[in-house]
């Protein structure tokens, strides 16, 4: 019994051919069409209760959404090797890095009105 117990088993998944790509450009998605409106045409117009639910769902979907897809995109890189591809890398480290910062910054600059517009590194 405790011989059984002792024997490491590998386990290896195929390689999967969907990549998670479209749940990170949903959310790019996603947070223009929550600040595009009001960026671009005003509306609608800027109160402190507008700024706080525009900051609130700038966190949660755009950020929220990117950070995981770049999670997913390591995760199946480096440790279950579920994706081959080397640019994918490039991929997983822009997407986990706007859900860390380039979605955060803008939300909380909309919603405490720190700046009218959003960052020059948040749109980059």
């Amino acid at each position: 019994m405790v011989s059984l117990l002792a024997q490491a088993q590998e386990v290896s998944f195929p390689t999967s051919a969907f990549v998670p790509l479209a749940v990170g450009f949903f959310g790019l998605g996603t947070g223009y069409l929550i600040y595009g409106p009001q960026e671009l045409f005003k509306l609608p117009g800027r109160d402190r209760a507008v700024d706080l639910i525009t900051g609130i769902w700038g966190v949660w979907m755009p950020g929220f959404l990117q950070f995981v897809t770049g999670v997913i995109l390591f995760v199946g890189l480096a440790w279950l090797h579920s994706f081959r591809e080397p640019a994918l890398y490039m991929a997983a480290l822009a997407f986990t890095a706007y859900g860390c910062i380039g979605g955060r910054w803008a939300s909380w600059s909309s919603s405490w009105r720190t700046t009218p517009r959003w960052p020059a590194c948040s749109s980059a």
